[in-house]
């Protein structure tokens, strides 16, 4: 087993992912032939390993890309980063769309829980004080306090809090927590426009009052990537498993980002609030502002890869014309009926 670049002989660096090839940060596998390369951090070439070290190794890499969180798959090649930080590189036809259940339920969920612990938390000080109060001779205004001043903290907090988002000419700019509930998403044309409140960047002291906040408008992608950064504090309280079944099928539905925050503005404009609240984000059901911001933060994992995908696949069909002629010379039969053995079972799962 190598442990330098063959190219530029450069680390290739480890892994604890793989216990049956520990050598890189990134492997490129094809099951279906039974490849298995190293590829160079450094110089971006593809190392192809020894025979007797592919096969469980590829077993192992399957497996970690079939479970991974964050992966992504052209017609040809997918890439996956495993929690550890190495990425797989998958080979082959790509996978059957899965719902995003299993990816965001997780997530949701903690916050879900994270909130009902808060408000369990709450009642049990309000009971506390509600019981304790009389007993140790606290006046009625006594027990009031700590909540009033609760409350005044969190105005304060929620005032000086800022979203940070980016405008369309990639400027970037803030939105507070508290003018959270102002922004507005409503249709624009075959697109969508999103309304938002922000504010200056410049420093001013924590006690400073400054209300000049500045509307601006969105549109298209922009509208998306901003609202993605602004969507998660308005999801703080998570979901319960039928709004996220319910989500991961409106993104199901309609998987393009754009077309997706455009039917959630077409429904938004539908309804009209007795207080002009019409088009507000935080006037969409919870499972729809959870769908947005799947949709969302799968386009930012998705620009994130594609960048990379287009340059890999170039690599990968460079370095399989290489590795067909060096697995093809002097191939021991035990070989080829291991090869025959795992195709066996790959075309079994998959008809399964």
């Amino acid at each position: 087993m190598y442990s330098t670049c063959l190219f530029c002989n450069q680390n290739l660096g480890a892994n604890e992912v793989i216990e049956h090839f520990p050598v890189g940060r990134r492997l490129a596998f094809d099951a279906a032939k039974g490849r298995l390369w190293v590829v160079c951090r450094k110089c971006e070439r593809w190392n192809l390993t020894p025979l007797e070290e592919r096969w469980e190794a590829i077993e192992e890499c399957e497996r970690a890309f079939q479970t991974t969180r964050m992966r992504i798959s052209t017609d040809h090649i997918g890439i996956a980063r495993v929690t550890e930080g190495l990425e797989l590189v998958r080979i082959g036809e790509p996978q059957r769309p899965e719902m995003a259940a299993w990816r965001y339920g997780d997530q949701f969920g903690r916050r879900r829980r994270r909130r009902f612990a808060l408000v369990a938390g709450a009642t049990v000080i309000a009971g506390t004080g509600l019981i304790a109060g009389p007993i140790l001779g606290l006046a009625a205004v006594g027990v009031g306090l700590p909540f009033q001043l609760l409350n005044a903290g969190t105005s304060i907090y929620r005032y000086k809090k800022l979203l940070h988002i980016r405008s369309s000419d990639d400027v970037s700019m803030a939105v507070r927590l508290s003018e959270l509930p102002k922004a507005r998403l409503r249709v624009d044309g075959e697109g969508v426009l999103l309304r938002v409140p922000v504010v200056r960047l410049n420093r001013v002291p924590w006690w400073h009052y400054d209300n000049g906040s500045t509307d601006i408008e969105l549109t298209g992608m922009a509208a998306v990537r901003a609202a993605g950064a602004l969507l998660p504090s308005l999801n703080q309280g998570g979901g319960s498993s039928a709004e996220i079944s319910r989500a991961v099928g409106y993104l199901d539905e309609t998987p393009d980002p754009v077309q997706l925050f455009a039917r959630a503005a077409g429904a938004l404009e539908k309804k009209q609030s007795l207080l002009g609240t019409k088009g507000s984000l935080q006037k969409l059901p919870t499972a729809g502002r959870l769908a947005l911001e799947m949709a969302a933060h799968e386009d930012t994992e998705r620009r994130a890869l594609e960048g990379e995908l287009h340059i890999l696949e170039e690599a990968w069909k460079h370095a399989e014309e290489i590795a067909g002629i060096a697995d093809d010379m002097f191939l021991p039969e035990s070989v080829e009926k291991e090869l025959a053995r795992l195709r066996a079972e790959r075309r079994d799962k998959t008809e399964g």
